[in-house]
C-alpha cells in the first residue's frame, strides 16, 4: 500500500544543500555518486518530484554575499542548460508541467539574506533568475535579523522589515528557519500570508535552538504555512527513522496534517538517519507514516501537497 501512496504523491523536499557540491565541482549530480545524499539517480529512486536547492551564503561571505549567490546560480544554470531530467520551476504550473513530462522540478531558494548585501535591488535580480524563496538569516545575526545561535537576540532590523516588504511584493516565499525566536515573532508581525520553516523540527520533542516552540508551530499553522521536517539527527533527537516519524507525529498533533511537510536538509550534514541515509530511501518514510495509521490523503499532503498549496498561494500560479 505504501508504495502506491508514494507513487501517487507529488513528493516535495523543501531543503537541500546539494548545489554547494555542484558549485565546488565535488560531484556531478546527474550521475550516481557514492558520496553525499542527493543525485539524479537517487532522486528518481526516492520518487522525488520537486527538490528545493538552497543557495546557501555562508556568513563569511558578508559584504560579498551577492557575488557568492550569483556564483551558485551560475552553477545551477550550467546544470539546467544540459536540458536533462532536472528543470528549474518558478511556478506551480511549471512544476506540474515538469511532473507530467517525467522530469524533476527544481525550486531555487536563498539561504541567508546576507546574499543581497543590504541592497533591495538584488532581490529583484534574484527573482528574475528564478529564486522563489529566501530566509533572512542563517544561525548568525546579519543586517536583517538575528539568527538562532545568538545569545542576545535583537530581532528584526529596519532593513529587514524593508526586505520583507519587497519579498512580499515579489511573491517570494519567506523561510523562517534559522531565525531567533524574537526575530520569528517580528517577522510574523511584519508580514501577511503563509510563512514556511523549510527545515525545522519541534522543540517540544527535541529541545534545540534550531527547533520551533509549540507557540511558533501554532502561529505558522494559523497563517496557513508549513514546517518541513528536518532529518538531521541533532534536531530529531536520534538517528533512526522512528525519530523523524516522531517529529512528524508531534507536528501533526500541534499543527494539523495540513501544515506539515518535508525539509530533509540532505547534503547539509554528515551523520544520517538509519533507513533515511539518502534521498533514495524516502519511500521508507512513507511506509512508516502508513504503518502509524496516517490516511493516504494525509500522507500525500505531508509528502508534498501542503508545500504545493503554499507555493500556489504565495506565487499566485
Amino acid at each position: 500500500m505504501s508504495d502506491a501512496v508514494h507513487r501517487e504523491a507529488t513528493v516535495v523536499d523543501l531543503h537541500s544543500d546539494t548545489i554547494l557540491e555542484v558549485a565546488s565541482g565535488k560531484r556531478d549530480i546527474t550521475a550516481r555518486s557514492t558520496s553525499g545524499h542527493i543525485d539524479l539517480p537517487r532522486l528518481r529512486e526516492g520518487g522525488v518530484d520537486v527538490q528545493v536547492f538552497a543557495l546557501f551564503v555562508d556568513p563569511r561571505f558578508a559584504g560579498q554575499g551577492y557575488a557568492r549567490v550569483t556564483a551558485l546560480l551560475d552553477a545551477f544554470d550550467r546544470l539546467d542548460a544540459q536540458q536533462g531530467a532536472l528543470v528549474r520551476a518558478t511556478s506551480v504550473a511549471e512544476i506540474e508541467e515538469a511532473v507530467r513530462a517525467g522530469r524533476i522540478a527544481v525550486v531555487l531558494a536563498v539561504e541567508n539574506g546576507t546574499a543581497i548585501d543590504g541592497n533591495l535591488e538584488h532581490l529583484g535580480h534574484l527573482h528574475a533568475r528564478g529564486v522563489r524563496m529566501m530566509s533572512l538569516t542563517w544561525n548568525n545575526s546579519n543586517d536583517l535579523a538575528d539568527g538562532a545561535s545568538e545569545e542576545v537576540a535583537g530581532g528584526l532590523t529596519p532593513l529587514g522589515r524593508r526586505v520583507l516588504a519587497r519579498m512580499q511584493e515579489l511573491r517570494l516565499v519567506i523561510d523562517v528557519s534559522h531565525l531567533s525566536e524574537r526575530s520569528f515573532w517580528d517577522v510574523l508581525a511584519a508580514t501577511t500570508g503563509p510563512l514556511v520553516a523549510t527545515h525545522s523540527n519541534a522543540a517540544g520533542l527535541t529541545p534545540h535552538r534550531r527547533n520551533l516552540s509549540d507557540d511558533q508551530l501554532r502561529a505558522i499553522a494559523r497563517r496557513g504555512g508549513i514546517v518541513g521536517v528536518n532529518f538531521y539527527p541533532t534536531f530529531t533527537g536520534g538517528a533512526t527513522l522512528a525519530h523523524v516519524l516522531d517529529h512528524i507525529d508531534y507536528l501533526v498533533r500541534i499543527m494539523g496534517a495540513d501544515y506539515v511537510a518535508l525539509g530533509s536538509d540532505f547534503d547539509g550534514f554528515s551523520q544520517t538517519v538509519k533507513d533515511l541515509e539518502d534521498v533514495s530511501h524516502l519511500p521508507n518514510l512513507t511506509a512508516g507514516l502508513v504503518a502509524r495509521g496516517y490516511t493516504p490523503a494525509d500522507v500525500r499532503k505531508i509528502l508534498g501537497g501542503n508545500a504545493l498549496r503554499v507555493f500556489r498561494q504565495v506565487w499566485g500560479r
